[in-house]
């Protein structure tokens, strides 16, 4: 079956934080850009001007992180927001807050992103097990399909559906 451009890019989006990775990258090139920024804009740089740039490097990346590789997004969440409360101190309020509030949210939704479990099978689709004469309470418990200590689907941070 051939995808439209469309549907492939909303297949690869829906696969990933999408979301979270777009607004820790927005974030950092807010903290970035500022101390590049003209002097008119710019009362004093300073020092503050190397950490802003390196903390808005590091959002940009840890934002592509989390859709280049969706199983760290937990790590990229928190080092994102973590960063971004960070440059609200170090580097000109966080880019005038708007970078700091952009990164809280950027990584708030990047950890709590969950990807999309296989769909169970229906009770109905199954057969029905014959039953047991032997009474509930002398009733051996049953083994699960489902290994102990495994989720069912491939998320190796073990989310559930």
């Amino acid at each position: 079956m051939l995808l439209s451009p469309w549907q492939r890019w909303r297949r690869w989006r829906r696969g990933r934080p999408f979301w979270g990775g777009l607004f820790a990258v927005l974030a950092g090139a807010e903290i970035c850009a500022l101390p590049l920024a003209p002097l008119k804009v710019m009362l004093q740089q300073g020092i503050a001007g190397i950490p802003s740039v390196l903390m808005g490097i590091v959002m940009i990346v840890l934002g592509l992180t989390a859709w280049f590789s969706p199983a760290q997004r937990s790590l990229a969440g928190v080092l994102t927001t973590l960063i971004a409360t960070a440059a609200l101190v170090l580097s000109n309020l966080g880019g005038f807050l708007i970078g700091t509030l952009l990164g809280i949210l950027g990584g708030g939704l990047m950890f709590a992103w969950q990807p999309h479990a296989a769909p169970r099978p229906s009770p109905e689709a199954q057969p029905a097990a014959p039953q047991s004469p032997v009474p509930p309470q002398s009733a051996a418990p049953t083994q699960s399909p489902t290994p102990t200590g495994t989720t069912g689907h491939p998320d190796p941070q073990g989310a559930q559906p």
